[in-house]
């Protein structure tokens, strides 16, 4: 499994890390067009991401535009959605708009409200199939 981390908090990124590190390979960036390289250059070494936790509140560029041109750039892959990236969204942001955002337009996977704890990461990587089913 290999994830990315897209987080500007460094407490958030090493708890992130933390649960992560036992599941597979984490890289981590802290902005936006970093992300965009990294997924990139993922797929030009012929090993892209299984997940990415994805930030919204970054500077420079938020995790919608980042999402956005990520899935822009699947298209242009010509992916099938099945094969594309799973996408958890993470932010402070609770509000519906925000989720919808994520959701319709950026079709993101999943999106945990910050603060971030280790069962709410494992819960959605668990129903998002990225995980076994508990006890299996």
């Amino acid at each position: 499994m290999k994830f990315l981390i897209v987080e500007d908090d460094t407490a958030g990124a090493t708890l992130l890390k933390k649960i992560l590190a036992e599941h597979g390979h984490v890289d981590e960036v802290q902005d936006g067009p970093s992300a965009i390289e990294a997924f990139n250059g993922a797929w030009s070494e012929g090993k892209p991401y299984d997940v990415i936790f994805l930030d919204i509140m970054m500077p420079e560029m938020n995790g919608h535009d980042v999402l956005r041109i990520i899935r822009e750039r699947e298209r242009a892959l010509r992916l099938p959605q099945i094969r594309e990236v799973k996408v958890i969204m993470t932010s402070a942001l609770d509000s519906a708009e925000s989720v919808s955002q994520a959701f319709h337009e950026g079709r993101a996977s999943a999106y945990l409200v910050k603060p971030i704890h280790m069962h709410s990461v494992i819960a959605e990587m668990r129903k998002l199939g990225i995980l076994p089913a508990h006890g299996v």
